[in-house]
């Protein structure tokens, strides 16, 4: 099955602590997230989590989605699925470079026919979205 990714990495100067307290803080997502808001959940294997997904350009829309992965003070990720054909990954991912100095993603992977289509046909929609949650996490992180 192919796939197709977007992601957006920056340097943050905070620590792996202060960005994933930004992260870990579901609910307050909508401080600072301008794409996922209204964060509602557990991060926990398998856990759900409902959010609004707000990515300009693109309708606004409710979604659930489970996690699939987490790692505190390293990684998120999330998976949706639309049937068969269509499968969305998000990630959250924080790598320490020294002590108050980290390299934070954020991306989304798509899979099956319908998720490959769907980027291909948002692709700038995407991308603007996940630089605009890289600034916005690095100002909140080091705010």
């Amino acid at each position: 099955m192919e796939t197709a990714r977007i992601e957006r990495r920056i340097g943050v100067r905070a620590s792996t602590d202060q960005i994933w307290d930004q992260i870990a803080d579901l609910s307050g997502w909508d401080r600072w997230n301008p794409v996922e808001t209204s964060v509602e959940g557990t991060i926990a294997y398998g856990g759900t989590i409902a959010l609004t997904e707000a990515i300009p350009g693109l309708p606004e829309r409710r979604a659930a989605v489970r996690v699939g992965e987490w790692q505190p003070f390293a990684q998120l990720v999330w998976v949706e699925k639309r049937g068969l054909w269509f499968k969305a990954l998000r990630y959250f991912e924080i790598e320490e470079l020294e002590p108050g100095s980290c390299i934070v993603a954020n991306g989304f992977i798509f899979s099956g026919l319908r998720g490959e289509m769907h980027f291909d046909r948002h692709r700038r929609a995407l991308r603007a979205g996940v630089d605009s949650v890289a600034e916005a996490l690095k100002a909140a992180a080091e705010a």
